[in-house]
């Protein structure tokens, strides 16, 4: 029986993710594209996914608190000065006389912990006290503290009324978090239709995170219907006032030609602007880009350097990438130990293919110790996540015993997994492999095995 010799497994998908964002919570992490720069194998798309992540910062209009024209100046430049302590000082004395800008701006210095302990409660507290005066950025505030849980229990019908008592009085973000609520189906019935309609009304009044949520709901056809055209250009609105995720999924439009004409020109343009901001996938694709020289000029060093920036963020795809310019001295200096660092990371992170790798780096001793029964737990990592070369070697590992008990049901299960496509660089081997293996077992044993691959089946994803 021939056994063929793995070699460095290429990833070669293109992924496409338009991402919504939140006003409530921070989050941020994106992808597109995916591809080993070194060892080309096959190509595989994949159909966009549209997913909704939380990207903007919590209460992201708390500035704004700060250039209330009731505040004194020197407290106001204190603040701005990062002089945290003596704002609280100023303010406190003005909220404790009833002031209600200052004690908004009380709240926030509880609520972010500049200048005093941070203390939930005491926020609240301050908010409340200048939402009963009127003041329509602490009914926000205090809503989502009331939808967050923070400070008092968690309670979604008191911050739909805050958001909606803020929201008729003109307070924009209070609109935009209204849109949210029904969008999400928090403390209300879901309602895209509605979200939709409040989003509209505040990205007409300016507000760019209203833009790119609507612009995500044009992209999906949810609440309104699907209209690519329209989706780029919220998209736009919200880009060009800087939002880093409008920036983002703008580019992804010109990449995918939806709405827009396909320009990698134009994509790498909004992807440079994104990553500028710090936006970890379009950091990757920007390196992506300069790897393969679309829309930019190709250049190794380039794409190393903008993968290392979304790869220290923590972006799996990126870690990888980086982990094959290592492998390849492709942009940086050759090196396996670093090329074995970053695969670790994204294999740590659940990623297959990195996994994979990191099997076949621990059975060579590329960059680390040469360690078999590491190399197998990493290749049944990668083969339990349904990546058929990884399957192929645990059934092989199986079968001849390598760092793992011989148990040929097991064997004949991972071959006959590796064999049910044929998308497998080891489909042919993996065919006559399972048949040998067969042969060293009885009809009871091949029927267990064989209702093992069943079970198995039918408990993944129908695709």
């Amino acid at each position: 029986m021939r056994v063929l010799d793995p070699f460095f497994h290429k990833k070669s998908s293109y992924v496409c993710r338009v991402l919504g964002r939140e006003l409530f919570v921070v989050t941020g992490h994106s992808e597109m594209a995916r591809e080993w720069s070194f060892c080309i194998t096959r190509c595989h798309m994949r159909k966009v996914a549209i997913t909704m992540i939380m990207i903007a910062p919590l209460l992201s209009f708390l500035p704004i608190g700060w250039a209330l024209a009731g505040l004194p100046e020197d407290a106001t430049r204190a603040y701005q000065h990062g002089d945290y302590q003596k704002a609280y000082r100023l303010v406190k004395a003005l909220a404790e006389q009833g002031d209600g800008e200052a004690q908004h701006a009380l709240g926030v210095l509880y609520l972010n912990g500049q200048g005093v302990a941070q203390d939930y409660a005491e926020a609240a507290k301050w908010f409340r006290k200048a939402a009963e005066q009127g003041y329509t950025g602490s009914m926000n505030n205090l809503g989502v503290m009331y939808k967050n849980g923070q400070g008092m229990p968690r309670d979604y019908a008191e911050a739909v009324k805050l958001f909606r008592k803020a929201a008729e009085h003109g307070y924009v973000d209070a609109l935009h978090n209204l849109g949210l609520i029904y969008r999400d189906g928090m403390g209300v019935p879901q309602d895209n239709a509605e979200a939709a309609a409040l989003f509209k009304k505040a990205a007409g009044q300016g507000h760019p995170g209203a833009a790119f949520n609507l612009g995500v709901l044009y992209y999906d056809g949810k609440g309104i219907p699907q209209d690519y055209a329209e989706a780029g250009k919220w998209f736009r609105k919200a880009a060009e006032q800087g939002d880093a995720s409008a920036q983002y999924n703008l580019g992804l439009s010109y990449v995918k030609g939806r709405g827009v004409k396909r320009d990698y020109a134009e994509a790498a343009k909004w992807f440079r602007k994104a990553a500028d901001q710090g936006n970890a996938g379009a950091q990757y694709n920007l390196g992506w880009f300069h790897l393969h020289g679309n829309g930019v000029p190709k250049d190794y060093t380039e794409a190393a350097k903008w993968f290392r920036k979304a790869a220290e963020q923590g972006n799996a795809d990126a870690q990888f990438s980086l982990a094959g310019l290592y492998d390849g001295g492709m942009g940086v200096p050759q090196d396996n130990t670093e090329a074995a660092r970053w695969l670790l990371k994204a294999a740590e992170q659940g990623d297959a293919v990195a996994q994979y790798n990191l099997g076949l780096f621990y059975r060579k001793g590329k960059g680390v110790q040469k360690d078999e029964a590491e190399a197998v737990k990493w290749y049944r990592k990668a083969a339990e996540q349904g990546l058929t070369d990884a399957q192929y070697l645990v059934g092989l590992a199986y079968f001849i015993g390598a760092s793992v008990p011989k148990d040929n049901s097991l064997a004949y299960f991972w071959l006959s997994m590796a064999a049910s496509t044929r998308a497998g660089r080891y489909y042919e081997e993996s065919v006559k492999m399972r048949d040998d293996v067969a042969n060293y077992m009885t009809p009871d044993q091949i029927n267990k095995a064989k209702q093992m691959v069943r079970e198995w089946e039918a408990k993944q994803p129908r695709k």
